[in-house]
């Protein structure tokens, strides 16, 4: 489960900056990385899933942590708990990998990151979207601002926006050991819990949740109510103190919950079941390091399919691996060790998630880098061979294909379009004119025109204008004239190739440029683009 924090060759640019290139150095139209011809006369665990069953779809949720702090928020070189634990520094080099020392086996392909960082959401989202994932389930721990919740709570607000702009779903995963963690703290900053006010407290929580996510388009829900899990309960272990919770609701928002594990009834409507690391034993082979084996695996997800099967609904999670760094850290003894076994964890749990009958799949998860349950691409790690990359979004991809929409258009390839969006997101830091392109690449991505999309990144990656999406609409042909703008371009036409005449100036700026010219002659036109 989830830990809670304790107390916590020089280039030709956008941005105008100088180049070793000529000023006026002539690029072909193009489309993707090459030149088009336009003619107008033209145009007119062995567990036991079915190979190939399509089922009725169900939404495939990710479980997401909002917790990451870098120097993006903090300044200077100062890293958040997650990224260190309170004893790795990724301002140092790991010496295993080059890469920097952060508190995981595992090191993200963008690096370590900060869950506020526009960029890095962006990027998240777009690779869900394309990764064949319907939404994020988000740990949550409250607003209140004690330890590092309100912080947690800001970033959830963060992400939840952006799934919304991915249209993508939404829930969250209350965490209740907050309580505890509250009443035993004392008064912190205005918040006093008490086992006196603990059930108004929790009421707030909800009130909040009510207020700020329950009902958005967005959010998930199940027979017209929000969905909500929680791990655990860890205080409010009685199906009645989650009545008295949720009394103070409207009717209509009142949560569908899902606990881990056992069905709170009748409060709850199900449960979800959880990498059963519990269960993790020292073997001769593995002595001193506990590993989940996979009779153990089998026989949890067994039990738990067959309570399942009398509750009116329950969710089904899929793992990729457990490999935490806990022990490393000193923050604890590790929880025991889950084997990647080169994508076959993923596959079946997915498989099963996939074809049982279960409302919800959930993957578990994004991005806990503590706990080594991490989907999201990732580079090389302190662990040999943890370079997954796209791999997992890819298994998801295929298994959606397979299982839940055989229409599904995207493979692992298109899943670049994100970093591609992320590194010029960086490197193009304040440039108004180029943001504005990268919002219409990450529309083109969301509604899935990704040959525009891929057109518009190339001509800002090669830092020279483009022209795309030319159609001959009433012979009147528009095209969109894009890519790297960084002062004046312009666009020439010819019939020949022997002469080329102006056909449009444009200066750099945020709306979108169109080209028009006059079509209504059936002969063969060329363009070419120059900045």
């Amino acid at each position: 489960m989830a830990k809670a924090e304790p107390p916590i060759s020089r280039h030709v640019y956008c941005d105008g900056t100088a180049s070793t290139r000529g000023s006026r150095k002539i690029h072909r139209f193009i489309v993707k990385f090459g030149t088009l011809f336009i003619s107008l006369s033209a145009m007119m665990f062995a567990l036991m899933v079915p190979v190939f069953a399509q089922v009725a779809p169900k939404p495939v949720m990710v479980h997401y942590m909002p917790w990451f702090q870098s120097p993006y928020s903090l300044g200077s070189d100062k890293w958040g708990y997650h990224w260190t634990l309170n004893h790795f520094n990724p301002n140092r080099i790991n010496s295993t990998n080059g890469e920097d020392e952060v508190a995981s086996w595992y090191y993200p392909l963008i690096g370590p990151y900060d869950s506020s960082d526009p960029a890095v959401l962006e990027y998240h989202v777009l690779l869900m979207k394309l990764g064949g994932i319907d939404g994020v389930i988000v740990d949550w721990y409250g607003p209140d601002d004690y330890y590092d919740y309100a912080l947690n709570n800001e970033r959830t607000i963060d992400i939840y926006t952006y799934a919304e702009k991915a249209g993508l779903k939404f829930s969250l995963c209350y965490e209740d050991a907050t309580i505890p963690a509250e009443i035993g703290g004392g008064c912190l900053n205005g918040v006093c819990v008490t086992a006196s006010n603990a059930i108004a407290h929790a009421q707030s929580e909800m009130l909040y949740a009510q207020h700020n996510f329950f009902g958005g388009a967005n959010y998930l829900e199940w027979q017209s109510h929000p969905v909500l899990l929680n791990f655990g309960p860890h205080y409010f272990t009685a199906s009645a103190s989650w009545s008295s919770i949720f009394s103070v609701l409207n009717a209509s928002n009142v949560p569908a919950l899902f606990t881990e594990n056992n069905f709170l009834s009748p409060a709850g409507v199900g449960a979800f079941d959880w990498p059963p690391m519990q269960l993790s034993r020292t073997t001769a082979q593995s002595p001193a390091k506990p590993v989940l084996s996979g009779a153990a695996i089998t026989g949890y997800l067994a039990r738990f399919d067959a309570s399942a099967a009398a509750w009116p609904a329950y969710i089904s999670t899929a793992f990729p691996r457990f490999h935490d760094i806990y022990a490393q850290a000193g923050v604890e003894s590790s929880y025991g060790y889950l084997a990647d076994r080169s994508g076959n964890t993923l596959r079946e749990t997915l498989g099963r998630a996939m074809t049982n009958a279960s409302a919800i799949i959930q993957v578990a998860t994004w991005n806990d880098y503590g706990e080594g349950t991490v989907v999201e691409p990732t580079a090389t790690g302190g662990e040999p061979g943890t370079a997954y990359g796209y791999t997992d979004l890819g298994i998801i991809q295929d298994f959606r294909r397979q299982y839940l929409d055989s229409t599904f258009p995207y493979h692992t390839n298109d899943l670049a379009l994100a970093l591609r969006q992320y590194n010029l997101r960086k490197k193009y830091p304040g440039n108004v004119s180029v943001a504005a392109q990268l919002d219409r690449i990450f529309t083109n991505i969301i509604s899935g025109n990704l040959v525009t999309a891929n057109a518009q990144l190339s001509g800002l990656e090669a830092a020279r204008p483009v022209i795309y999406n030319l159609s001959a609409a009433n012979l009147q042909p528009p095209a969109s004239n894009g890519g790297c703008l960084p002062a004046l371009s312009h666009v020439e036409i010819s019939t020949d190739l022997l002469s080329m005449q102006s056909a449009q100036s444009s200066p750099a700026g945020t709306n979108q440029l169109t080209l028009r010219t006059d079509g209504s002659q059936p002969m063969s036109r060329f363009f070419k683009a120059i900045p």
